[in-house]
């Protein structure tokens, strides 16, 4: 009975030997688990682009390599809200560790899916208004992340018209009334334009390939045309780019990217940074701390961007007084 006992002790030990100890790889040490990260966007963009860059940036600085411990799995809705949806339902299902939403309506979409998987999003205008999380300093349920308000960028930028363009008395808003994001963003710009002394004409879309016929229908009609942060006409700026200089209408945006893409002027942020922020919260999230206890984070840096190059196409007189504090791109 010994000898047998003994015989079948050996035959495990060697066993796990030939199995390489349990969890050790053939060189002996510790395999490392591979972190699944799901990655859901509403639309391509420089903006948004960045903000992901910056998550996966931040990610690998924190020692997360794909190929090694970090398998990523980005999808891109193309604007369509349909494939937004089956998107997030998708990541779900696949039981990511973790899933970070680039913009309002693709964060929507997860946190209806899921109230168990760790979620961050970014790009977001109002997460409380859009239902994201409870309050900004306790996020509650299972989500958390970054805003891209600076609570004076859309003030600056609208007050900065007066400056560049002072016979201006009309400026023209092409939105996406379907996006909520949006719906705050021209809400903000409307009480901004009135404070300014400023009149606002509105034109709605509900897909990018009606941006142009948008911005051709303000001509004419405005002294200028204020882009705020829209997904579905970003996606589309060049086209509002091409009636804006063909038309001599200076073109504001709602971020910097937008301004290095062809608009004028824009109080804007570095949308990398702010995902590297989320990616640093994605750290402390795959470490053990619960969303629900990181507040959400908001913007710290509000630079004035001008591409000079746009003022010239759009007929605006720059002087050195104007671009002694601005972040100057397209020269």
């Amino acid at each position: 009975m010994k000898k047998s006992l003994a015989l079948l002790l050996s035959s495990l030990v060697l066993l796990l030997a030939a199995c390489g100890g349990g969890n050790k790889e053939a060189g002996g040490e510790e395999k490392e688990k591979v972190v699944k990260v799901g990655i859901t966007q509403l639309v391509e963009h420089p903006s948004l682009d960045a903000a992901r860059e910056g998550f996966i940036a931040a990610l690998k600085d924190a020692g997360y390599k794909e190929g090694k411990n970090l398998k990523l799995d980005y999808q891109n809705a193309q604007g369509d809200m349909n494939n937004n949806m089956s998107i997030a339902q998708n990541l779900v299902a696949d039981k990511e560790d973790l899933i970070l939403a680039i913009a309002t309506a693709s964060a929507q979409s997860v946190i209806k899916s899921t109230k168990d998987i760790p979620i961050l999003f970014t790009a977001i205008t109002d997460p409380v208004g859009a239902q994201l999380v409870q309050s900004l300093d306790k996020p509650g349920g299972n989500a958390t992340g970054t805003s891209d308000t600076h609570p004076d960028a859309i003030k600056k930028t609208i007050a900065s018209i007066k400056t560049f363009v002072p016979d201006a008395k009309k400026v023209g808003i092409i939105y996406n009334n379907g996006e909520p994001n949006s719906v705050v963003n021209v809400k903000n710009a409307k009480a901004a334009l009135k404070e300014a002394g400023l009149e606002s004409v509105e034109t709605t879309i509900t897909t990018s390939s009606e941006v142009k016929q948008a911005a051709e229908s303000l001509v004419g009609r405005v002294d200028v045309i204020y882009i705020p942060k829209d997904n579905t006409v970003v996606s589309a700026l060049e086209s509002v780019i091409t009636v804006a200089n063909d038309q001599d209408i200076p073109l504001f945006a709602g971020e910097g990217d937008s301004v290095k893409r062809g608009a004028f002027a824009s109080y804007g942020l570095d949308y990398h940074d702010l995902g590297y922020t989320t990616g640093k919260m994605a750290v402390d999230i795959l470490k053990g701390k619960k969303p629900s206890d990181i507040p959400v984070g908001f913007p710290e840096k509000l630079e004035l961007y001008i591409n000079k190059k746009a003022a010239q196409e759009e007929g605006i007189t720059l002087t050195e007084e104007m671009l002694k504090e601005a972040k100057i791109v397209g020269e």
